[in-house]
């Protein structure tokens, strides 16, 4: 996908970095141009006087120049929390589809990369650059340099235990629960017929994650998907095991032919692992 000398660029679509955490993205872009790679580094990253948002113009105007920029690669980003859809508005789209290349982000980033499947028919990445220097930074760049400097599949390899169902087949779509509710009744929600539908949560009781699995049921997506397959639910299942919280969740979908399978691999950790939204995937027992 990537080789070395290639440009990629670093932006955040969601809420700024507080200006604390300029060290850890200067490591990030160390152990970037360390792997050969150009970092071109957005003017949007950081919070200006430590406000919550910069302004949704200016963030959509930076990682559509990432998509101009034909040097660059790959466009990562770097935020979360609540913001991304603010942009979706801002973005040319027809800009997007005609210069494809892969986009970064997992979270609140769920918004834009299931918005950029869903109108341009472009894959896109739930993945955390910024793996690369957490705790387990040292493997996440073992697999990161083997899967996307080299041909390798261990940063999008993730070993799923079924809880229904033995096998399901799909495009995948998906991503963070509360942030994939953003999309419903705009024209960036995917269509679900027939697809896998991925989701995790890094926040979310028992009651959160019942009345946002309830508002997926009530829009008719369990009814249309060929498949569920959950990450780390990680306030969950502090609460009731990871066993327990898929227990809950299948509990409230209640299609007992609906195949469902979960992993610990993918979701609000300094391990996970990369899944694509707008990628064919099978799964087997």
């Amino acid at each position: 996908m990537l080789h070395p000398t290639d440009h990629v660029g670093l932006v955040a679509c969601s809420n700024p970095l507080q200006t604390s955490r300029r060290a850890e993205i200067d490591a990030l872009c160390d152990k970037l141009k360390t792997l050969g790679l150009v970092p071109v580094v957005s003017d949007c990253i950081f919070a200006e006087n430590g406000g919550f948002r910069t302004d949704p113009t200016a963030r959509a105007a930076a990682l559509m120049r990432c998509y101009a920029d034909h040097r660059i690669r790959a466009i990562f980003d770097l935020s979360g929390g609540d913001l991304a859809n603010e942009i979706l508005p801002r973005l040319d789209w027809e800009q997007i589809r005609a210069n494809p290349k892969p986009f970064f982000g997992y979270s609140d980033l769920t918004v834009l990369v299931n918005a950029i499947f869903a109108m341009t028919g472009q894959p896109a990445h739930l993945f955390q650059i910024r793996t690369l220097v957490g705790s387990s930074g040292a493997e996440q760049r073992r697999r990161f340099a083997a899967s996307v400097l080299g041909e390798g599949e261990d940063l999008y390899s993730a070993d799923w235990h079924f809880i229904q169902g033995t096998r399901m087949e799909g495009t995948l779509v998906g991503g963070n629960l509360r942030c994939l509710l953003k999309l419903a009744g705009t024209r960036y929600l995917p269509n679900f017929s027939d697809r896998l539908l991925f989701l995790e949560a890094l926040h979310g009781t028992p009651p959160q994650v019942v009345t946002y699995l309830s508002q997926l049921e009530q829009m008719g997506v369990f009814d249309q998907i060929a498949g569920l397959l959950l990450g780390t639910f990680t306030q969950l299942e502090e609460q009731l095991s990871p066993a327990g919280a898929a227990r809950l969740i299948a509990d409230v979908i209640g299609r007992r032919d609906l195949p469902i399978a979960k992993t610990q691999q993918v979701g609000h950790g300094d391990a996970s692992r990369c899944l694509v939204i707008g990628q064919l995937y099978r799964i087997a027992r």
